[in-house]
C-alpha cells in the first residue's frame, strides 16, 4: 500500500459529502502528498474517478472490500 499523509473516514456519508470533505482536506495539503479516503457509499467509486479527472489530482488506487471503499488521491494541483 502507498504511504499516505492524511486520512479521511467518510464512512456512512452519501454523495456528495465524501467528495466535499476530501476536497476540503486536499486544499490543506502540499503537492505530492497523498490522502487516504474511506467510504461506504458505492457511488463514491464513480465520484472519486470523476473528481480526480476534473481537479487534476491523481487517483492512485480505488479498492473495495466488504462494502468499504478505499481511495488514495495524490494532490497534483
Amino acid at each position: 500500500m502507498v504511504e499516505f499523509t492524511k486520512e479521511l473516514d467518510a464512512s456512512g456519508l452519501n454523495c456528495p459529502l465524501p467528495i466535499l470533505k476530501a476536497k476540503k482536506v486536499l486544499n490543506t495539503m502540499q503537492l505530492g502528498e497523498v490522502l487516504h479516503v474511506l467510504t461506504t457509499d458505492p457511488g463514491s467509486v464513480k465520484d472519486f474517478d470523476a473528481f480526480a479527472r476534473q481537479t487534476g489530482n491523481k487517483l492512485l488506487s480505488s479498492t473495495e472490500e466488504n462494502g468499504k471503499y478505499s481511495f488514495l488521491i495524490e494532490k497534483a494541483k
